[in-house]
């Protein structure tokens, strides 16, 4: 049962109201694209674009909420942040991928070359295979039990997906609190994102994974205590582009809510 405060104050969603407003006073416009086959994509864009300065564009991780993402788009249409560019003027870019945010980074770049100047995947599994879940690569079995934590709908899950996301998490948070944060950020698009948890890990082959251009540097950013992505996969992922890549490793940038 949530306080009675909560009932006609929500803390998440207030948090969200500052962000929007900070971002709008740094200078940023809300954008919603349509981008075709019923996905539309949400972005904070400069209200002016000047084409001297470089473009650097962040395609956020799998929990963010409608604020910072309208419809998820599946890795396999990632065709969109082209098209998404282009909407914007936007022909050259830098790219920087937080999780699945990676998946995404990764794709775009491969696909478009020419496009993407510079990438940076942080914590992102792009070198992860079907076989690894069944081999105890990650802390849970199966996808089902994977998206019951992803995608928490009650506060014992979400302290669960706490406690793989953060090296030091919160103690003693109390339920009305994640209840609330539950309502505003997992609540949306519940069976578009398990789409996209099955497509991420079903049939996927380390051999099958697209090449990136030898001429686009690419950093790796990863949290050597990472429990989603484990290090083993940046790891994997820095030999995959040995030829172009510098891998730093840190305590677990993946806190930014997967």
């Amino acid at each position: 049962m949530l306080p009675r405060i909560s009932r006609c104050f929500s803390f998440t969603a207030s948090r969200d109201w500052l962000y929007r407003h900070s971002f709008v006073i740094a200078g940023l416009r809300s954008v919603i694209t349509d981008i075709g086959e019923g996905t539309t994509m949400h972005c904070w864009v400069p209200k002016l674009h000047r084409p001297c300065k470089p473009t650097l564009v962040l395609v956020h991780g799998f929990g963010a909420n409608a604020m910072v993402l309208h419809v998820p788009a599946r890795e396999d249409r990632v065709v969109s942040g082209h098209v998404l560019g282009e909407a914007h003027g936007v022909h050259r870019m830098s790219l920087v991928g937080i999780s699945y945010g990676g998946f995404v980074g990764y794709s775009v770049a491969a696909q478009f070359p020419d496009v993407v100047e510079r990438l940076v995947l942080c914590c992102a599994g792009v070198c992860l295979e079907e076989i690894d879940m069944k081999n105890g690569l990650f802390r849970v079995s199966n996808l089902d039990e994977a998206a019951t934590i992803l995608l928490p709908q009650t506060p014992d899950k979400l302290r669960e997906l706490m406690k793989l996301s953060f090296v030091k998490p919160a103690r003693g948070v109390p339920s009305w609190f994640l209840e609330d944060f539950i309502h505003v950020m997992c609540t949306n698009h519940i069976e578009q994102k398990r789409e996209l948890l099955e497509s991420i890990l079903k049939g996927r082959q380390l051999s099958n994974l697209p090449k990136i251009n030898k001429e686009q540097p690419t950093l790796i950013v990863w949290g050597e205590q990472d429990q989603i992505f484990p290090l083993e996969l940046g790891y994997r992922l820095e030999r995959v582009m040995s030829f172009l890549t510098t891998f730093f490793q840190g305590a677990n940038p993946e806190g930014t809510f997967f």
